[in-house]
């Protein structure tokens, strides 16, 4: 069975370039061992990264032994449900692309929520 993004419907490819998802096949998949729960399809912002990176998060600085590139404003990326959700409460909240949105992250968030912030689709 494939998975389902928030709307219910099969999840989408959230980024190839560069290329996300816990496990490394562009899309929000998750599993057993996914303890960090990278369910939630973001186009990162400026301020998003900044507040993540004040929080502990720092999603800026490459990591190559994780295949982590770094991200710049305007890159898709799977991130932590919960690290959305704080940045969310804290105001800092950055696109979401519903179609490539683990179905998953209504666990922890409104669709409501991810609603009011859902960015276009174009532009895997």
């Amino acid at each position: 069975m494939s998975a389902k993004n928030v709307l219910g419907q099969p999840l989408k490819t959230c980024s190839l370039k560069p290329l996300t998802g816990f496990y490394r096949d562009g899309c929000c998949n998750t599993g057993e061992d996914d303890h960090g729960l990278h369910l939630v399809c973001c186009q990162v912002t400026a301020d998003f990264l900044a507040h993540q990176r004040s929080v502990g998060n720092d999603l800026i600085t490459p990591v190559p032994h994780y295949r982590f590139p770094g991200l710049k404003p305007g890159d898709r990326w799977c991130v932590c449900v919960t690290r959305w959700k704080q940045s969310l409460e804290a105001g800092a909240a950055c696109p979401v692309v519903l179609e490539a949105t683990h179905i998953s992250a209504l666990e922890f968030v409104d669709l409501d929520d991810l609603q009011k912030h859902a960015a276009d689709a174009a532009g895997v």
